[in-house]
């Protein structure tokens, strides 16, 4: 897919989105598909859910043709994790409009997990550390988690497509800084890695169109039925750039996601918390409790994966250089985020 092919097959999905979430705000109002406030809630206004729809519907297609229009091992399967992603969507969706049993709703997501695993390319995640079948249960399991905690962290308007937009544009950085300047700086990337530019670019047009209704104060709520296929989706184009060998890289970009979930859920582990029921812990949530506002919260994440976009790049040159920068600036967001801000 060229450079110019991408431009155009993002800004499509960027207007289509943007278009169906006006017409999901439209008919989930209609239907009083309302996520309606509560002790836990964030928000304070009986707001449309399931914006996701919309998201998914300028998404996926536009991965189907990526993966038609390319000879590369990477996209050989993409179509089937395509439709795992809409098996979890439907479950996810049901679950909007009514409580889904726990269980039920694992079981979908293994299966969906378990057919994107075998989607993958057959290049190790663990980068050898691991033989094959360890490796590929340990991918799956690694990916269980992250589908789970991208839908944990949709606790804030915005903060969702905020964090999708900031993945899918490292991933498509990376390609334009080694195309601009990476035999003047010594910037390589793998030819796997650099193929999911496409899928990478059009997944943040896809974040963008939501974003403009998903901004603080929002005027509609992605849902489970989109947060939930996103973890899937993103899980998989952050697996398959450790698999090109890019693996500093594919920590670093959901790394501010991987520390506020993985603390939150050791503190809850460790005061024996229920850990699968809903809350206000995260860090982020903790800012809005204490007077931050969801656009001022939002704000400083933004710097944050802004930053981890950065260090991505530098990781091609340096890359444990790159992944101390990253565990800095993760921290220092924490840590602001837990502290005692003033009025917004």
């Amino acid at each position: 897919m060229t450079a110019a092919a991408q431009m155009i097959a993002a800004a499509t999905v960027g207007i289509v989105v943007w278009a169906g979430c006006g017409l999901a705000h439209a008919m989930l109002v209609r239907w009083q598909v309302l996520d309606r406030p509560g002790q836990r809630s964030s928000h304070t206004r009986p707001t449309p859910r399931g914006g996701g729809w919309a998201v998914l519907a300028g998404l996926l297609p536009a991965w189907l043709w990526v993966a038609m229009t390319s000879d590369s091992i990477v996209f050989a399967g993409l179509g089937w994790l395509l439709l795992a992603a809409v098996f979890v969507a439907l479950v996810s969706w049901r679950d909007d409009l009514r409580d889904v049993p726990v269980g039920l709703r694992l079981a979908a997501q293994v299966v969906a997990v378990a057919v994107g695993v075998w989607t993958l390319s057959p290049a190790p995640v663990f980068q050898g550390l691991l033989p094959p079948l360890p490796d590929a249960i340990a991918a799956g399991l690694v990916w269980l988690w992250f589908v789970n905690l991208y839908n944990f962290m949709d606790g804030i308007d915005a903060i969702t497509a905020v964090e999708t937009m900031a993945i899918g544009l490292g991933v498509a950085a990376l390609a334009l800084a080694v195309a601009v300047a990476g035999e003047s700086m010594s910037l390589r990337l793998p030819e796997d890695a650099a193929v999911l530019a496409g899928p990478g670019l059009i997944l943040a047009a896809a974040a963008g169109g939501f974003v403009l209704w998903n901004w603080p104060p929002a005027r509609l709520f992605i849902g489970d039925v989109g947060s939930v296929p996103l973890g899937l989706l993103v899980g998989w184009l952050l697996l398959s750039l450790a698999q090109s060998g890019a693996w500093p890289a594919a920590l670093l970009l959901p790394a501010y996601y991987l520390a506020d979930s993985g603390v939150t859920l050791l503190r809850r582990l460790l005061r024996g918390e229920a850990v699968w029921r809903a809350h206000r812990s995260h860090f982020y949530q903790q800012a809005v409790i204490r007077s931050w506002s969801h656009g001022r919260t939002v704000g400083l994440i933004t710097l944050c994966n802004g930053a981890l976009v950065a260090l991505a790049i530098v990781s091609l040159r340096a890359p444990w250089l790159a992944l101390a920068g990253g565990a800095i600036v993760v921290v220092a967001t924490l840590l602001v985020l837990r502290g005692h801000p003033s009025q917004a």
